[in-house]
């Protein structure tokens, strides 16, 4: 199964997020927000990455704008409360793979993951 990073404030949703996750039998790493993530990035490689927009210390856009000017190809899942047309269109532009509302559902969770598995192991 794929390993999975993810990146969020809240450890309540972070929570749930993992508990579908390792259900499905991935492996999980946990951030809590964009800076704890590329630290992770730079010790880890990750098949995915599920992003939170809103946190502390570097927000979602951010941390997603500096893994794709530093060169990091990882699909992204942004999961957000925030579902404002313009902030999906600005994390689509900068390579996000999917965008899902919180709070997570267990089949779009794992619907928007096998698409961006089955799509690498295409390549």
């Amino acid at each position: 199964m794929a390993h999975i990073l993810v990146t969020d404030d809240s450890a309540f949703l972070r929570r749930i997020t993992c508990s579908i996750l390792q259900a499905a039998g991935h492996r999980i790493t946990q951030a809590s927000n964009g800076l704890e993530c590329l630290k992770l990035l730079a010790q880890e490689e990750p098949d995915a990455i599920f992003l939170d927009l809103v946190m502390p210390e570097m927000d979602g856009i951010t941390a997603l704008k500096q893994l794709r000017e530093d060169g990091n190809t990882t699909p992204v899942i942004i999961l957000t409360a925030d579902i404002q047309d313009s902030v999906k269109e600005e994390c689509l532009q900068w390579g996000a793979a999917a965008f899902l509302n919180k709070p997570p559902k267990e089949e779009q969770v794992l619907s928007a993951l096998n698409h961006i598995i089955g799509n690498q192991e295409d390549c």
